[in-house]
């Protein structure tokens, strides 16, 4: 469908855009986006310029809640003071990179996290580094492909209830409508959204639903399902409707009978002067028998 090609190259176009000014507006600060039950990398920003040993360093993150995520106490994990929902997590840091690896993310991972660094010294702990602006992690799900689907009772001849769903995404959609493509326009069709959420993973499922009324036209048609979140729009497959062609009306009953009549007549006629030829020609010719 060249429309659905178009329409890709445009809106993927203005996505790329919003990127760019994104980052211009927000500079080194902008936000981390990881998607869902993958690993986040949650930098600390500390540059050691002297080589301290990590034996003489406390490490520790933070979230926005002040509640300690992580900690290398001397270059050892310590668990004291990390909160009871991240013990049990899947998470390590990077040494070289200066970096805590935040593994099998989940929706609920969202939001700020601040890395801490105190310098372990004769005098006690000192404050050594403060990571500023925090880093903004943003948990991602792609939601599947849009699907149209025929309703099992569309039992009517005038209509068809058709429904668009898409599975397992995150965050909430924006918009998601029909579009009905002819030989002359595109029509938009937009339906309330069904949303519901999982009360664990807090993934998204959405859906729409039309009563379509034009199954009976003689033109082609198309109908492509948009789901539209986080500055991204999925497309359906296109769901392609045949012309319908012209019906061909069959004669009255009363031309039937009058057509059927006057054929009967037509072979009655013709049988009476077949047999009246073949009965003359049988009989003798008298003026010759005289003579």
């Amino acid at each position: 469908v060249d429309f659905l090609s178009s329409l890709q190259i445009v809106t993927h176009a203005v996505q790329m855009l919003r990127v760019i000014l994104s980052g211009v507006s927000q500079g080194a600060a902008a936000a981390i986006k990881t998607y869902f039950n993958e690993t986040a990398y949650l930098p600390c920003q500390f540059i050691n310029s002297q080589n301290i040993s990590l034996d003489e360093l406390v490490v520790f993150w933070q979230n926005q809640e002040k509640l300690v995520v992580y900690e290398l106490y001397q270059g050892k994990e310590k668990f004291d003071n990390v909160d009871p929902k991240y013990k049990n997590r899947n998470i390590s840091f990077d040494e070289e990179n200066w970096t805590l690896r935040l593994h099998n993310v989940e929706i609920k991972d969202q939001g700020d996290y601040q890395c801490f660094i105190h310098h372990k010294g004769p005098k006690g702990l000192v404050p050594s580094h403060k990571m500023f602006p925090p880093t903004k992690l943003l948990v991602i799900a792609n939601f599947s492909q849009p699907e149209i689907m025929e309703g099992s009772n569309s039992s009517s001849k005038s209509y068809r209830n058709l429904t668009c769903s898409s599975i397992q995404g995150y965050p909430q959609p924006e918009e998601m409508y029909f579009l009905l493509t002819t030989e002359n326009s595109t029509i938009k069709y937009s339906t309330t959204m069904q949303k519901s959420q999982d009360n664990i993973t807090e993934l998204y499922n959405v859906s729409i639903s039309w009563s379509y009324s034009g199954f009976h036209d003689t033109t082609n048609r198309s109908i492509i399902c948009v789901l539209c979140v986080s500055e991204m729009c999925l497309f359906s497959k296109p769901y392609d409707i045949a012309p319908v062609p012209p019906k061909t009306h069959p004669p009255p009953k009363d031309d039937i009978l009058w057509i059927t009549a006057l054929s009967l007549v037509i072979v009655g006629v013709t049988v009476f002067f077949l047999v009246r030829w073949k009965r003359k020609k049988k009989q003798p010719d008298l003026s010759r028998e005289c003579q």
